[in-house]
This record gives structure tokens, C-alpha cells and sequence, in this order.
């Protein structure tokens, strides 16, 4: 047997620790963002257990363990010796702000819905079976929305379309955009509040999640400019767009390959595909040992790779196919430019034109 290396061993424990201590901060931290703690301690702070009981009319016992729990993950800042708490600026970017890029209320949410789905998942390694999408958890489809709004909020306007050659006057001028994989529509009302003179239209082959989509653009007033349908991508029928976009669902897909190969007949022959992915290297080797790459990976086991097992084909690329393999699907499909247009720390933007 080979020897125990006892510091190794010790800053293994202590990493897991760390990752344990995590883990058991979401129930906690999802009761805090439901019961609105987290802005109440925003709004009055600092408080004891029972002025934020006085506040929210909740148990101060629950309370006063709550906040030590919170003050133990170190999300929100303790005055030990008074039993006060409060956000820091800092924390409220994360708890509170939630058009933060680092909001993270949908984080904690998709943390618990993998949870939800173990079982499910699980039961795909034995048969190798995937899990359909919306299948796995109550309303996995509401976690994945919100755990991507912050970033879509900051990101998708204000960079991303900024980025694509030229797109930018047409989308002013008035364009047609087609939003696929829209979910609940989050990335497609994002852009139509913006670009008022354009029409968009989002895709999604699941039902629910194109119910409240159409519900969000009915509640910001969006309906005669924004449409969505329920449709696999592969059956979308209109044609001639000056805009297709895709976020973070290419590789979910179970025909990726097929997928592109319809978007190149979808778009006018001067059009361009913003295709979003996760970011990561193009060698699994390098993603090793990057927090991004470990939380993609972990997504990617329990809803990425099931999702797209239980489609046809079922490519299942991964969250982490790379630039490399992406652009190759690409060019597969006939679109003769492909470039990197920009990138973030969580995810990279190709440009595709014919």
C-alpha cells in the first residue's frame, strides 16, 4: 500500500471542508433570498435577530441562527461582540443588486434542482438514457433562466452585440432576429427593449418555458414586437433573419451539427449567428483546476449532457466543447467565417457568416 502523505491528506480535508460547507449553505441561503432577509438586512442593517424579527415578522430563533450561518459563509458581515449584521457593499452586489453581473439568486436555485434531479441522473449512468429537459427538477427551466439573467443583463447589449460586425445600425435601423433556445425569454426581451425598430422572435422546443416567456412580454409590453414559439430548432420555418442568436444552447442540443446546418438556411446570405457558449479551453487538460471549468463540469454531468442524451442523436457535447470544436460545427454546416468576436470570464461569443 502506498504511504499516506499526511499534508497531502490534510489539504484534501480541509478543501472538502470548504466544499461542504458550501454545499450546506444553499438550502439556507435559498430561505434567505425567498423570505427576503438578505434585502432586509440591506434596508435596516445593521440589526440583531430581533430587529430583523421586527422587520419581517418572522421566528427570532430561526433568525438568529440564520444570520450566524450567513455570517459563518461569510455572505454577510457580523459585529461579533454586539450580535448586529449587515451587507456590505460587496455582498449586497451579490444578494440584493439583481441586475449585478454577480447577482446569484439563480445560482443557489440550480444548485438545489441538481439535487432534485440526482435521482433521475443517476439512473441515466446506468442505462445511458438521458433525462428530458424540465424532467429532472420541478422547474429546472426557472433556476436556468435565472442563474443567466445577471450576465445577460450586462452583458448581452452592452458587449455582445456591440462586438458583431455591423450589427448594431441594423438592429437600429430595424431587423429581424431570431432567438433560439430563448427559454423564458430573458435574452430575447433583453434585446427588443433595446433595439425598439426590430422584430424578435424566440424558439424553444419546451412548452412551459414558452408560456412564461410570452407571459414576461406581456408584462413588460413587449407582445406586437416580440413573438414566441414553441419549436425545435430544426423545424423553425421562417426564414430570412439579419440576426440568429443562440445562448448557452448549443451544446444541449441533440443535433448540434443539424442545428447549424439549419441556421445557415434561416439567416439572409449577410446575416450573422452570435452563437454563445461556456468558456473553456479546447484541451480538457486545461480546464482542470479552474473554478469556471469545475462549475460547468458539474452542470454539465446533471443537466447538460442528460438533456441532449434524450434528443435525437444526442450529441451530448458538454458544457465545455471548446472553441475548436464549436468553430468545426460551423464550418460543417457552411458558415465560411467564424471569429471569436468576444469573451467574458464565464463565456466566449463566435460570429458566424456565410
Amino acid at each position: 500500500m502506498t504511504a499516506i502523505d499526511t499534508d497531502r491528506l490534510n489539504a484534501l480535508v480541509g478543501k472538502m471542508l470548504g466544499d461542504l460547507g458550501g454545499a450546506f449553505s444553499v438550502p439556507t441561503t435559498r430561505i434567505g433570498f425567498r423570505l427576503g432577509l438578505f434585502d432586509a438586512l440591506h434596508n435596516h442593517g445593521p440589526v440583531s435577530a430581533a430587529d430583523l424579527a421586527q422587520h419581517t415578522g418572522l421566528a427570532e430563533r430561526y433568525l438568529r441562527e440564520w444570520l450566524l450561518a450567513q455570517a459563518a459563509n461569510g455572505y454577510i458581515t457580523a459585529d461579533a461582540s454586539a450580535m448586529c449584521f449587515h451587507l456590505s457593499p460587496e455582498q449586497a452586489m451579490i444578494f440584493v443588486a439583481r441586475d449585478s453581473p454577480v447577482y446569484l439568486e439563480g445560482a443557489f436555485d440550480l444548485a438545489a434542482a441538481m439535487i432534485e434531479g440526482e435521482a433521475k441522473v443517476e439512473a441515466g449512468f446506468r442505462s445511458g438514457e438521458g433525462v428530458q429537459w424540465g424532467d429532472s427538477a420541478g422547474c429546472l427551466f426557472c433556476a436556468v433562466g435565472a442563474f443567466f439573467r445577471p450576465g445577460y443583463v450586462n452583458a448581452i447589449v452592452p458587449a455582445w452585440l456591440p462586438a458583431l460586425g455591423g450589427m448594431v445600425p441594423r438592429l437600429e435601423a430595424g431587423a429581424r432576429v431570431a432567438d433560439i433556445g430563448c427559454g423564458v425569454g430573458f435574452s430575447t426581451l433583453l434585446m427588443a427593449q433595446a433595439f425598439p425598430n426590430s422584430h424578435f422572435t424566440g424558439y424553444d422546443f419546451h412548452g412551459p418555458s414558452i408560456e412564461q416567456a410570452n407571459a414576461h412580454a406581456a408584462a413588460h409590453g413587449l407582445g406586437e414586437r416580440v413573438r414566441f414559439e414553441a419549436v425545435p430548432a430544426k423545424a423553425i420555418a421562417t426564414r430570412d433573419f439579419d440576426l440568429v442568436t443562440m445562448f448557452d444552447c448549443l451544446h444541449d442540443m441533440g443535433d448540434p451539427r443539424g442545428c447549424a446546418a439549419h441556421v445557415h438556411g434561416l439567416l439572409k446570405p449577410d446575416g450573422a449567428w452570435m452563437l454563445v457558449e461556456p468558456i473553456a479551453a479546447d484541451s480538457a487538460a486545461d480546464n482542470l483546476g479552474n473554478p469556471v471549468s469545475r462549475i460547468y463540469y458539474n452542470a454539465s454531468t446533471m443537466i447538460c449532457v442528460p438533456t441532449s442524451l434524450a434528443q435525437e442523436v444526442g450529441t451530448a457535447l458538454g458544457a465545455q466543447a471548446g472553441e475548436a470544436q464549436l468553430t468545426a460545427i460551423l464550418h460543417d454546416a457552411g458558415f465560411s467565417q467564424v471569429r471569436r468576436a468576444t469573451e467574458g470570464p464565464f463565456n466566449m461569443v463566435l460570429e458566424a457568416r456565410h
